[in-house]
């Protein structure tokens, strides 16, 4: 009897041990688990949190790279392009290396009054290039300059006219730095730079007048031919036959006109003409300028 009730504590004993170890073991397990999950939880947020960072970096290249992009494109079209025509003694233009002789220029006086901003439209939509000459009186209020402003914004480069029309061998030396000078200074003040062309009216130039041409980097330039200020040709079928048809037409010719009603109903039929005769339509920017 004794025995089996030692034979009975043993068993009870063993088991009460086997029963504390089980439970050790389940929560050892709990606990191994929950560090597993705690640790995969950490893991998996360090990697959100790096693969955010990493998409944020490569944002910021592409960014970068974009900018870069943008701005060679722009510091490219800053560039001026190498002259490849030159003024001639006769006012018309040679090719300085191997450019196209059969050039000619496109040339509108007494800009901006009536016309001149359709005239850069109709230009404009027919990829013809010009130079449009400014009459200093012509920019005095808001509305006038804006109309120069629209000009020089689609593409067209800016000469200096004047700023009153005057006969220059009439005028002083101070009033003839007022008419070019004074004027380039108005224009800047518009379209952010200053002319790079100079025309006196009625094609008068002085010493004077040229030695002011020359400081401020202008090219001093007469014409060929025109003719929209004659009376016969103040039409547009007429003036657009004699700008097309004249034997003055050859190869980098100089061609003068003005911001008339005629001149700018006929203006489609002129460049039409003038390419239809070979001519390629000669852009200023490729004009050597001093």
């Amino acid at each position: 009897m004794k025995q089996l009730i030692t034979l009975v504590l043993i068993t009870l004993i063993l088991a009460a041990c086997g029963a504390e170890s089980q439970g050790k073991s389940d929560e050892t397990d709990k606990a191994e688990q929950t560090e597993v999950e705690e640790t995969n939880a950490s893991g998996s947020g360090e990697e959100k949190e790096a693969s955010e960072q990493e998409k944020e970096e490569t944002e910021a290249q592409d960014e970068e790279a974009i900018e870069e992009e943008a701005t060679t494109e722009q510091d490219e079209s800053e560039v001026p392009a190498e002259p490849q025509y030159q003024l001639t003694g006769n006012w018309s233009f040679e090719p300085i290396n191997d450019a196209n002789p059969e050039v000619a220029l496109l040339t509108f006086d007494d800009a901006p009054d009536e016309y001149a901003v359709e005239m850069a439209k109709k230009l404009k939509e027919m990829n013809a290039p010009a130079i449009f000459f400014v009459n200093g009186h012509f920019i005095d209020t808001e509305e006038e300059k804006e109309k120069l402003k629209q000009i020089h914004d689609m593409g067209f480069e800016i000469g200096n006219h004047t700023n009153s029309h005057a006969s220059l061998p009439d005028l002083t030396k101070e009033e003839q730095r007022e008419e070019i000078v004074g004027l380039n200074d108005k224009i800047e003040a518009v379209i952010g730079e200053r002319p790079k062309f100079f025309r006196a009216p009625f094609g008068q130039n002085t010493d004077y007048s040229k030695q002011l041409a020359q400081e401020e980097k202008m090219l001093v330039m007469n014409w060929t031919y025109g003719y929209d200020w004659n009376k016969e040709y103040m039409d547009a079928d007429a003036i657009a036959d004699i700008m097309v048809n004249t034997n003055l037409l050859n190869n980098g010719a100089n061609l003068l006109m003005h911001d008339r009603e005629w001149t700018y109903k006929g203006l489609s039929e002129i460049v039409e003409g003038l390419r239809n005769k070979g001519y390629e339509l000669l852009d200023p920017k490729l004009i050597k300028t001093p």
